[in-house]
């Protein structure tokens, strides 16, 4: 990050971050829709939080081109806020070792999958994530991870972003940012629940045997 923008985080603050492909549908941007309670959130000193966007849009995504450039803009002006190019393995590695919540904002029900919320809880980086993907197949909310609630399907779109959006800064304000700060030890556990949890079913030796043992009856 330093490379990159100058910026050095603090490692004792909680640190939020926004990792994969930027794509319109997996939403970056959700959690700054409304952008006066963001800002107001990153600005606190008695429960700070640090905010990292890393991604890579397709070239001719000129959406997610637009999104990640709107990202830059309307971040620059927070020194707890860093949006870093050149997201490649080394740098997908780092900040899952890094990180405290990996936050996941896909517009349900397009997520196929979501690994890097896997590898994340490897490292005891807790998912905070709508529930798609596979995510239902492992987050319990506040027991090894944190779900987003969902809006009614039904909706128009912008009417879901607005739903989800507020869900992200409930979650974070009401929820993780007094238990990272006033309950370290349980966050702690719940962070070693998620690195506990995750492997037996989410790593790719089970995987390999699990395809090899259906597909050639073995």
């Amino acid at each position: 990050m330093a490379d990159q923008t100058g910026t050095l985080l603090d490692p004792n603050v909680l640190t939020v971050v926004w990792a994969r492909r930027f794509a319109g549908y997996k939403r970056a941007n959700l959690i700054l829709h409304h952008f006066e309670r963001f800002a107001q959130m990153v600005a606190k000193q008695d429960r700070p939080v640090q905010v990292i966007w890393a991604g890579k849009p397709y070239p001719k995504d000129y959406g997610a081109i637009g999104m990640f450039n709107d990202i830059i803009q309307r971040t620059k002006q927070f020194k707890s806020c860093v949006v870093l190019t050149g997201y490649e393995l080394g740098l997908s590695a780092l900040l899952k070792k890094g990180s405290d919540i990996w936050l996941n904002t896909p517009r349900f029900p397009r997520e196929a999958s979501g690994t890097s919320g896997m590898t994340a809880a490897m490292n005891a980086s807790l998912s905070l994530s709508i529930p798609d993907g596979w995510i239902p197949e492992f987050v319990r909310h506040g027991e090894n991870g944190f779900l987003l609630p969902l809006a009614n399907l039904n909706e128009p779109d912008h009417v879901k972003d607005d739903v989800e959006a507020r869900g992200v800064l409930d979650v974070l304000e009401n929820e993780i940012l007094p238990l990272y700060y006033d309950e370290p030890a349980k966050y702690l556990e719940i962070a070693k629940t998620a690195m506990r949890e995750v492997e037996p079913e989410f790593e790719s030796h089970r995987m390999a045997t699990e395809y090899y043992q259906e597909m050639y009856n073995a």
